[in-house]
């Protein structure tokens, strides 16, 4: 289990609208920020995922996965995320190579990390 999960990157605004974006269908909020960093979670007093600005190029290739209580909230993860500056990494849809019940949709933020929605629900 984890406690909270931290990725770097260039441009925090472009960021953190990013992440505000597609976290907001899914029940998150922005908890904190400065001009270094920006937290994220599900109520003003639980970051659970934090950006924090790098000078050096981030690696990239990170995948984190998000829970969402419904399809609809995935469907609009992924419109919410394309507004916002993502790129399309896989439409929302069921993954049946996962699972039956796998509905998901991915992006890739503003710094090509693999941010996914998924809903095991019907």
């Amino acid at each position: 289990m984890y406690d909270h999960i931290g990725l770097q990157v260039k441009d925090l605004a472009a960021s953190a609208r990013f992440y505000e974006a597609v976290l907001q269908p899914l029940g998150g909020l922005k908890t904190s920020h400065d001009t270094t960093y920006a937290g994220f979670g599900p109520s003003k007093d639980q970051s659970l995922l934090w950006l924090h600005v790098t000078t050096t190029k981030p690696a990239g290739g990170t995948h984190v996965a998000f829970q969402a209580s419904s399809r609809a909230a995935v469907d609009r993860f992924h419109r919410e995320g394309l507004q916002a500056g993502g790129r399309d990494n896989g439409a929302p849809g069921v993954r049946s190579d996962y699972a039956s019940n796998y509905y998901a949709a991915f992006l890739l933020d503003p710094d090509g990390h693999n941010v996914e929605a998924v809903c095991l629900s019907g």
